[in-house]
């Protein structure tokens, strides 16, 4: 079945639990709720509404992850950075293999953007594959392979 090609959603939606690795907790009792809002037909990129109660937590990011808080508020403590306390409106980029301490004050609603990080020669092979769509989107198939000529001279 094809994915369309328009999802919607809405950040009142009802969110399905998502606990937190009891391991990373450092105080409190965070009770985390999440939902998938979109994912690319590869699986390799995801949007997710996210929210969590009260509690103070490690976070660890296999993945490279942009937030926007959305209600509430954090406190974060980065690898090599110092405290710092983020709300409604702002917006926090963490790198795929980024450590980071949240302290949930109260409570916190956040929508999160998630990619794999492809290695290196795939990410130019992606590149390279995509801009030849594009080539072929606009000038056809004629135009794509003169330019694939032109560029192995």
């Amino acid at each position: 079945m094809p994915l369309a090609l328009i999802e919607t959603g809405h950040d009142k939606m009802d969110l399905d639990p998502s606990p937190i690795e009891p391991s990373w907790i450092i105080e409190g009792k965070p009770e985390a709720r999440s939902r998938v809002l979109a994912a690319s037909g590869c699986n390799t990129a995801k949007t997710v509404l996210w929210s969590c109660t009260e509690g103070k937590f490690n976070w660890y990011y296999d993945l490279d992850e942009t937030i926007v808080i959305l209600e509430g508020s954090i406190v974060l403590e980065g690898d090599g950075t110092p405290l710092k306390r983020y709300g409604a409106g702002d917006v926090i980029y963490f790198r795929a293999g980024a450590h980071a301490k949240w302290h949930v004050e109260s409570f916190v609603r956040k929508i999160a953007f998630l990619r794999l990080n492809n290695p290196f020669p795939i990410g130019i092979a992606i590149r390279a594959i995509n801009k030849l769509k594009s080539l072929v989107a606009r000038n056809g198939p004629v135009m794509a392979v003169v330019a694939c000529t032109i560029g192995t001279n």
